[in-house]
This record gives C-alpha cells, sequence and structure tokens, in this order.
C-alpha cells in the first residue's frame, strides 16, 4: 500500500471538488481524507495500491464540470492510521 498527499491548485473550491474526489476514492476502495485549505486550494490524502493511486489522481486532473485543476503537487507520505472509509474533512 501507498500512501500519497495531493494539493490541488485551480478553481477547486465551491464547484464540488471534495464530494467528487470522495465520490472517485470510494468508487476505487482507496482509503483517505480530502479537505479545502485556507489558500484556496484543496489537500487529499489517498491510499491504496499503486495503480489505483494513479488512476485516482488521473480522474482528480479532470475534476468535476465546474473546476479547473491547474496542477497537483504529489508528495510521499508514511504510513498512517486511516479510516476504513475515505472521509470529508
Amino acid at each position: 500500500m501507498i500512501y500519497r498527499r495531493m494539493l490541488i491548485h485551480g478553481r477547486v473550491q465551491g464547484v464540488g471538488f471534495r464530494w467528487f474526489t470522495r465520490q472517485r476514492a470510494e468508487l476505487l476502495g482507496l482509503r483517505g481524507w480530502v479537505r479545502n485549505l485556507p489558500d484556496r486550494t484543496v489537500e487529499c490524502l489517498a491510499a491504496g495500491d499503486a495503480d489505483t493511486v494513479s488512476l485516482f489522481i488521473n480522474m482528480l486532473k479532470q475534476g468535476p464540470a465546474l473546476s479547473r485543476v491547474d496542477r497537483i503537487d504529489i508528495l510521499e507520505e508514511e504510513a498512517q492510521p486511516l479510516h476504513s472509509s475515505f472521509q470529508l474533512r
């Protein structure tokens, strides 16, 4: 299992991005969380197998219809305890 933290930049708040993220993560069986940050970015932590996390990141690059993703910064994370489902924070 790999852990990836993502900082998503662009028009990603107020457009349903967190809900989109959670839906895609649950569809893929990932664990983790997603939250809005004060600087108008979205932060996400996803845990799963490498191929599934990669597919998830590609889905986030598209985002929901009203969003615009300019870039995603991806950071490797150490293993950490997570809920069994994907959480909105």
